[in-house]
């Protein structure tokens, strides 16, 4: 999981990056591409593949959990991890072809999904009874809710920013002539 929410961050970055000058884009792009590649390739896609077998080995050993139905939600949401998985080595893919459309922002808001498929799964284990699933429900559309505005909010703080910088630095005139 920390492979998942460290190599969307870099993306952010990544994509950040565009917005420099050509030289400086230039290093700052084989740089992100050295380090999306080793934490892809040397600790994100490898702790995948042992947490799915140590997933499979924990069902052959106990084969009564494929009856329970918290576990088929549970496999539900580990099925759209890893495709998240899989979606973020495209994007990586794309960025490093410079090919790549998302903003930072819309990155931003995609890393929020890893988050909530995290928070579904343990929920999913934690809470097994009926009663808690509504609960649980609520409280899954609620951390979305949350994450999607704090990913707003932070935009409009960063773009105010952005644009007070811009005026101190062409002396009160934002248009910079």
């Amino acid at each position: 999981m920390a492979g998942l929410f460290y190599i969307v961050r870099l993306f952010v970055y990544h994509a950040e990056a565009k917005l420099r000058p050509a030289m400086e884009y230039k290093i700052l792009h084989r740089q992100f591409m050295l380090m999306e590649r080793k934490l892809w390739w040397i600790i994100t896609t490898p702790a995948m593949y042992l947490t799915v077998l140590a997933g499979f080995t924990m069902l052959y050993v106990n084969p009564a959990l494929l009856q329970m139905p918290w576990m088929h939600v549970k496999l539900g949401f580990v099925i759209g991890l890893i495709a998240y998985h899989f979606k973020c080595q495209r994007i990586m893919r794309a960025l490093e072809k410079g090919t790549s459309t998302l903003s930072s922002t819309k990155l931003r808001l995609w890393n929020e999904v890893s988050t909530l498929l995290l928070f579904a799964i343990v929920f999913t284990v934690v809470l097994k009874s009926a009663v808690d699933w509504v609960f649980g429900v609520i409280g899954l559309v609620s951390l979305s809710i949350i994450l999607m505005m704090a990913v707003k909010i932070y935009k409009r703080y960063r773009d105010r920013n952005e644009s007070h910088t811009k005026e101190e630095t062409t002396g009160g005139d934002p248009s910079g002539d």
